[in-house]
């Protein structure tokens, strides 16, 4: 569950919703709630797995942003350029920090309009060290969902980056998954990356296969060419993302009717990865920005 600081934060604000609409496209945004989507349908149809009415917890919202980094950090530590980060780390996901500080913060409203809605996220220097500013623009079209996420480092020092985004797709027993990648890293017994294996070293998913066949999968494929299909027996539901988000983490749980299909900017534990590796870890300099986007369509 979220940290005590994000709800003591939260009790100031309303439980306001945003509804975006166009065409039979509908959302639901929540600032507050980590400036996470509710929900996504069209024409009546469900898009991505609803949040419940009465939840309060970010992980059960259909979409959440992913930053200043994505997944996981190994024991919640890392040092940069000389400086010793210790983030704090959830219980349900100790020893490891997981997925950043926006989908545990409060966000404000900067613009809104019948089919989309910007939110921004000031964050002050605390746990994480270094000051910046994350924008997200969620906006509806006659083409589905299209998801903007930005973060410019507004630090006086050089600041680790990552993004991603995080949308939870239904599923049932005859729901197929494709998705194109190279690799997939293999974890350790903290779910830490240890290794690159093929695709089929943990599920491949590029025959297009069921996922109620595939193990219990939460592992970060590589070589990613950005695109997703899911297909049922409602029709196909097809993800894409920015040229950046060369990974895609795949969270698939066993006997859960739903999945996650994440496109990230850098693979899990990043900070900790050689400088020399493609881990995707940006280093962002003072005044700059790094961004990411997503489309859903649907058939």
């Amino acid at each position: 569950m979220p940290n005590g600081f994000a709800l003591r934060r939260r009790k100031a604000y309303s439980r306001r919703m945003i509804h975006l609409r166009s065409g039979g496209w509908r959302a639901g945004v929540r600032p507050e709630l980590g400036g996470a989507l509710t929900h996504l349908t069209r024409d009546d149809r469900t898009i991505l797995r609803p949040m419940p009415q009465d939840a309060a917890d970010p992980l059960l919202t259909a979409c959440f942003p992913l930053v200043p980094f994505a997944n996981r950090i190994a024991g919640g530590e890392f040092e940069f350029e000389g400086r010793r980060v210790s983030l704090p780390v959830l219980d349900a996901f100790a020893p490891n920090a997981l997925h950043g500080q926006g989908w545990l913060s409060v966000w404000s409203l900067q613009d809104q309009a019948e089919d989309a809605a910007t939110l921004a996220l000031d964050h002050e220097p605390d746990a994480w060290p270094w000051r910046y500013r994350a924008v997200q623009t969620i906006a509806l079209s006659e083409r589905g969902l299209r998801i903007d996420l930005s973060v410019c480092n507004l630090d006086d020092a050089p600041m680790p980056a990552g993004l991603g985004l995080h949308p939870c797709f239904p599923k049932d027993e005859q729901t197929r998954l494709r998705l194109d990648t190279d690799a997939v890293w293999l974890l350790d017994d903290r779910d830490i990356p240890a290794r690159v294996g093929p695709p089929s070293a943990v599920f491949d998913w590029s025959a297009n296969p069921r996922v109620a066949d595939a193990p219990a999968v939460d592992h970060c494929y590589g070589g990613w060419n950005g695109e997703a299909e899911l297909s049922s027996g409602e029709g196909a539901v097809r993800l894409d993302a920015s040229p950046n988000a060369r990974w895609a983490q795949v969270y698939a749980p066993e006997g859960l009717a739903f999945c996650c299909i994440e496109p990230v900017t850098h693979r899990p534990d990043a900070v900790h990865a050689r400088r020399s590796s493609d881990s995707g870890l940006v280093v962002l300099e003072p005044g700059r920005t790094l961004s990411i986007w997503m489309e859903i369509g649907a058939d």
